[in-house]
Order: structure tokens, then sequence, then C-alpha cells
């Protein structure tokens, strides 16, 4: 039976259905009862329906029936009511013959102009089944990379921790002192290095929590240095919740480990006791981390020409790449040194200074 002729139009509505017919949206006009009174040419092509057939049927009767939907349906009647609008409402369209399951949002809202003969509707449909094909695709490779990433900074540490096993074995076997040291602080070195990699791998592809992360650096750092951990201490002082970047965790974490490793090897002589202090606050925007010891001091404050040692290249290089400025002072007792980056809303540009060797 051909569907039923549908009342004459006045201009003002003829104006709408066709405006609704050209649409390069996929739009469809409904009355009040749900029955089509026009669509776009981009929804039939869309779809696969005809057009010419579909003003007077009901959207319920679309296609195969894959639009008669109970939730669809309450939600159509519910907003020709005036009781609800529907926007961006996500829905499966069931296979068909000639069609696969597709993922569509749908927007619906009463038609309010002068002039009209009744209730309208205007329901735009969009197709989002390659979006969101894509989507999960997207997902499944940056879920393949991260695991790739943690699997490749797992083997980094472990190729690392070799290295400083090789380090070590040569440290013992040289009988010369200061080749002993050398290679005992490349060891050392190396371990840190290891270390950070590990967490990494383990902490994944977001921010990095600092507290636990440092803790277990100066833990690392003081199994492999200090002979006495009674009367020789590391301890970590961090903000609840402060974290960073993953790529600024491992400068924070290289400078932690020269400055650490520079107040063992200098600031305390043989069998004297005290406390290396790691801090770090933020301030805003800025940050500021410290490693200070309660040591002997660093008596090369007062030579006016310090020769900047291994160590002092490498936390000046960090600093430089965190935007942040390095600063020596007397502990009284001990050293303290200060790597302050400044948040964006008090930058300055006062020159980064030089800080003694290491």
């Amino acid at each position: 039976m051909p569907p039923p002729p549908m009342p004459a139009s006045d201009p003002v509505t003829s104006l709408a259905e066709a405006m609704v017919v050209n649409s390069n949206t996929p739009l469809i006009m409904l009355d009040e009862s749900l029955t089509i009174i026009a669509a776009s040419l981009s929804f039939c092509r869309a779809f696969g329906v005809d057009c010419a057939t579909l003003p007077g049927s009901s959207i319920l009767d679309m296609g195969d029936g894959e639009w008669d939907v109970a939730r669809l349906k309450s939600l159509l009647r519910a907003t020709g009511s005036g009781g609800a609008d529907i926007k961006d409402y996500e829905m499966l369209l069931p296979a068909t013959k000639g069609h696969v399951e597709r993922s569509l949002k749908l927007s619906a809202h009463r038609l309010e102009y002068e002039g009209s003969l009744g209730i309208r509707l205007l329901l735009t449909v969009v197709d989002t089944t390659e979006a969101k094909a894509a989507e999960k695709e997207m997902e499944a490779l940056i879920a393949n990379n991260v695991m790739l990433m943690q699997e490749l900074q797992h083997r980094v540490a472990n190729s690392l921790q070799i290295i400083a096993s090789v380090l070590m074995q040569s440290a013992r076997r040289v009988s010369n002192d200061e080749t002993r040291s050398h290679l005992q602080m490349a060891q050392n070195r190396v371990m840190s290095i290891a270390t950070i990699q590990k967490q990494l791998s383990q902490s994944g592809p977001g921010d990095v929590k600092l507290r636990p992360y440092l803790e277990q650096l100066c833990e690392s750092i003081g199994i492999s240095m200090i002979a006495d951990p009674d009367i020789l201490k590391i301890k970590v002082d961090v903000m609840d919740g402060s974290s960073v970047t993953s790529a600024n965790s491992v400068s924070l974490g290289l400078i932690v480990t020269e400055l650490v490793i520079n107040s063992l090897k200098h600031a305390y002589p043989v069998d004297q006791g005290g406390i290396i202090k790691v801090r770090y606050v933020t301030n805003g925007s800025g940050w500021t981390l410290e490693v200070e010891d309660d040591g002997v001091g660093m008596p090369v404050l007062n030579k006016p020409k310090a020769v900047a040692g291994l160590g002092t290249n490498i936390v000046e290089a960090l600093a430089r790449q965190l935007q942040a400025k390095t600063t020596i002072s007397d502990g009284k007792p001990g050293t303290r040194i200060s790597i302050q980056h400044k948040g964006a809303e008090d930058s300055g540009g006062d020159p980064m200074p030089k800080v003694a060797a290491l």
C-alpha cells in the first residue's frame, strides 16, 4: 500500500522541508507521530534508502526495521512533547543483509517556527562507525607502544646493571687507587641510571610520583656507597602528591645522583656520620630541589677559580635542560646545593651561576 498523502504545505513549511532535503548533514524531519516529512539526500545516500518513498512513512519502519528501537522511540516522543532533547545520543544500528552493524550519534530537537502546520522534530544522524573503529585502532596502537617502551626500559635497566657489575669487577682487580676510584664512581652512576630506568618501566607512561622515585633512588645509592647506614643516612623530603613528567624525572634523578654521590665522597671523613637531606618543594608552577649535607663543607668555595669536574658539568647541563638555576651555599655545617626553577609567572633572565667542582 502506498504511503498516505501528506497535507498541503504552506510556503514557510515548504522552505523548511527544502532546506532539510538539500542539507549536507544527514537530517530527517518528523511530525509528532514520528512520521517522516522530509529527509536529506545526504541521509538517504549514507543509509541506502530511497528518499522518494520516505515521506508519509514512520521512521520506525525505515529500512528493514532496524530503526524500530524502543529507546529511540521513547526519546523522540519525549522531544516532541517538549519534555526532552536528544543530544549526541549513541546508538547501535543492527546489521541487515546489506549493511554491517553501525554506530550512530543522534541529536534531535523540537522545531518552533511561525506558520508550521503542527509539531515538527529535526533529527540529525551521524554515522560514527569508521571514527570509532579508528579510535579503537589508535588506542590499541598506543597501548602496544606503551608496552614496548616499558619493555625497552626494563631491558635497558638490566643491561646497565650488567655494565655496573663489570665495572665493579674491574675496580676490584686494579691496583691503582685513582683508577679504582674512577671505576667505582662510574659504577655508581651506571647503577643510579639503572634504578631510574627500572622505576620508569614500572611507573608507566604518565607522570612520575617523586617521593617513591627519589626514595628508591637514594636507597640504591646508599646500599652501594654507605658502609654503615646506622651512622650515615640519606633522608628524602618531598611534598605529598608532587609529580613530574617522565622526561623531567630522569633529569632530576641524575642531578640527585651526582649531588648525593658528591656528598658521600667528599663531605664525610672515614667513620664520621651525618645526614644527607634531599628536598623537593613546589611554589606555584615553580619548584626547588635541594641536596644538603652536614659534613665538612666545601673548601673549594674559598678558591677564586675552581676547576669544574665531571659532576659539576653533569649537574649544570641537566639544570639548563630543566631551565633551572643552580646555587651553592654554606649549610653551617656542610654544604647546600639548590636547583631552582621559577614558574612562568615570575621567571626572569638571571644567568645561572657556576657551582664549585663536585
